[in-house]
């Protein structure tokens, strides 16, 4: 069963939400918090697989409470999807640089939603092209502090770089593996040393890393 918190300021929202996990087989609304104080003590208290966060919250917003969620050694197994109406730049690098494992817009279909809750419970991270694309132009334009990432690639083999160049600019496994002409089991042993070596808490960290040690760029 997937334990799911949902962290929504607005009231009708919060219920939708509850609902629809509620009404997927597999998965459980397991908490609500309306405020990013809340979401930060319930993630410490119930310890669900995935929470659904809100940016745009009285107290705390969304980023800063995924960075004091993510940032606890005891919540290394909590994962985040950010939701959210803006699709902002902003939003996805500081979300991801929080260390979010996803971001969706709220309207997205719900079939959609319950994908990403599951994608994200199994450990995978939800970043499209699209989101992918943001990010690269957010962080070339303005940089944001934050929680530093391991940067460093000394321990990267080659073919690890070229893997982790590929997955920075958005590609699945199985487009790595086509890209390269490598197995797919063996592009997910080279993605799992990736992470292992760096170390990264899932591939959306990959993705920032990419970026910081300068694998990709706006002109990649």
């Amino acid at each position: 069963m997937i334990r799911v918190l949902i962290v929504e300021d607005v009231e009708l929202v919060r219920d939708s939400f509850r609902l629809l996990v509620n009404s997927s087989e597999g998965c459980s609304a397991v908490g609500e918090a309306s405020t990013g104080v809340e979401a930060v003590r319930l993630a410490g208290e119930l310890r669900p697989d995935v929470v659904l966060m809100d940016v745009r919250m009285p107290e705390l917003d969304g980023i800063e409470a995924t960075r004091q969620i993510c940032g606890n050694p005891d919540l290394a197994d909590v994962r985040v999807l950010i939701l959210t109406t803006f699709d902002h730049d902003e939003y996805v690098y500081g979300a991801l640089r929080a260390g979010a494992s996803g971001f969706l817009l709220k309207d997205s279909p719900a079939a959609e939603l319950l994908n990403a809750i599951r994608v994200i419970a199994a450990g995978d991270a939800l970043l499209s092209p699209k989101v992918t694309r943001k990010l690269v132009s957010e962080f070339a334009r303005q940089p944001k502090p934050g929680k530093p990432i391991p940067g460093s690639l000394d321990a990267v083999t080659e073919r690890e770089r070229e893997v982790l160049r590929l997955v920075g600019l958005g590609l699945s496994n199985p487009e790595i593996a086509e890209h390269l002409a490598l197995s797919l089991a063996t592009v997910k042993t080279h993605v799992g040393r990736i992470l292992a070596k760096l170390p990264a808490r899932d591939r959306a960290q990959l993705v920032i890393v990419a970026y910081e040690t300068g694998l990709v760029t706006v002109s990649t």
